[in-house]
């Protein structure tokens, strides 16, 4: 029986089709709270009292994140780049779509809304210049511009007024990244006992969390947002397929007995605890068995401009009424913008920055070349230029 070490080739999987997939995943299940679509709930919540069908997209990402920068840092790259590494797959994207809110989009609906400039640029409160500024660091501190948008369904429906109800996700993938790393340094990639160890406690936690098992908040505050283990489980499971890749059989038979038990989970309960987990499973032998779907992203990887770009386009969209011409028109309008910008984003922003990838300052090149393991890497870095895939420019 083949095992996922000896299957999965990282410059011929649909891993791309299945990250573009799940972002519209997310953007149909956010139309309902945004748009008013489904009843004004998530679209999936009908079905399920667990999860969304968006939340079963975010479960995706961060399996198949899991697994690809585990995979990444028991690479031969240091901790420093490996973090500069994820700071380019991460942030200039996100600096992008913050710019484009506050100044393009933001200023666009206001006017829409208010017929006015008065009290936008000049707001004292939640002002577009302070937008920037409050979230760039991943920790969104300012949702909302200008107090706007009291007359969209998102509002009017669920009083919620924030312009990017995606990026929420992105602080949590980031301190998975942290987590990665310090496993790394301390030596718990290598040793794959102990990080599977580390990797199985996150998931019984997560567990414990969804059966109501003990008191995992009182025990530590840090179990008291309910998010870090509904993100952190799947991502530890990633972690877990990467480090026993070599035991993990590819098999049709166990992809199909997966999809059943996660379809059934989904409608009838156990999801979080069984069903999200043989998912993953069914993604990773998707990706390796649909290798037709492997050129996919060879032209533009869109997913993640897709992903943070999409609430913002949803919203805006609505301040001008546009879920009235009915839902297939409002989705098709969402879907071409959503296409456009990430277009835009991948080929003049995120590209562009990960050939910074195999930067180094001069005081780095220095640093690096004063260490025996750093003279190494250096070594085999100029021999042979560390080959880029697309798969490793999508970690």
């Amino acid at each position: 029986m083949t095992s996922l070490a000896e299957a999965f080739d990282p410059r011929r999987n649909a891993i791309g089709f299945l990250r573009w997939a799940m972002a519209f995943m997310v953007i149909f299940s956010h139309a309902g709270p945004i748009a008013g679509f489904y009843g004004g709930a998530d679209l999936g919540t009908q079905w399920s009292d667990e999860q969304s069908l968006g939340g079963v997209a975010v479960c995706g990402f961060f399996f198949l994140s899991g697994f690809l920068i585990t995979r990444s840092k028991m690479g031969s790259t240091t901790t420093i780049r490996y973090f500069w590494h994820r700071f380019l797959r991460i942030y200039p994207g996100f600096f992008l779509i913050l710019l484009m809110t506050a100044f393009v989009f933001a200023p666009i609906a206001w006017i829409q809304e208010k017929g006015t400039w008065d009290g936008f640029w000049n707001a004292t409160a939640e002002s577009p210049f302070t937008y920037f500024s409050n979230d760039f660091t991943l920790l969104l501190g300012q949702l909302n511009i200008a107090g706007m948008g009291t007359s969209t369904p998102l509002y009017l429906d669920h009083g919620i007024l924030d312009w990017n109800g995606s990026a929420w996700t992105l602080a949590f993938e980031f301190g998975a990244y942290i987590l990665v790393a310090l496993l790394g340094v301390f030596g718990a990639l290598a040793n794959r006992l102990i990080g599977g160890l580390v990797a199985g406690a996150i998931i019984v936690l997560s567990s414990m969390q969804w059966l109501g098992i003990g008191d995992l908040p009182g025990f530590s505050s840090v179990f008291g947002d309910f998010r870090l283990l509904l993100l952190m489980a799947p991502f530890a499971w990633g972690m877990i397929f990467c480090l026993y890749r070599e035991k993990i059989p590819i098999d049709d038979r166990v992809a199909i007995a997966c999809l059943i038990v996660a379809v059934v989970t989904y409608a009838r309960g156990g999801w979080l605890v069984v069903g999200q987990y043989a998912f993953c499973y069914v993604l990773i032998w998707f990706g390796i068995r649909a290798t037709k779907l492997a050129g996919w992203d060879r032209h533009a990887d869109l997913s993640y401009g897709i992903y943070i770009a999409g609430w913002p386009l949803m919203w805006l969209a609505t301040y001008f009424h546009i879920e009235e011409w009915g839902w297939l028109a409002y989705h098709a309008i969402v879907i071409v913008a959503c296409h456009a910008y990430a277009y835009f984003s991948w080929h003049f922003v995120e590209k562009p920055a990960m050939t910074l990838k195999r930067w180094t300052p001069r005081w780095g090149t220095w640093a690096i070349e004063k260490t025996a393991a750093g003279r190494e890497i250096w070594n085999e870095r100029s021999r042979d230029r560390f080959v880029v895939t697309r798969s490793e420019m999508a970690r």
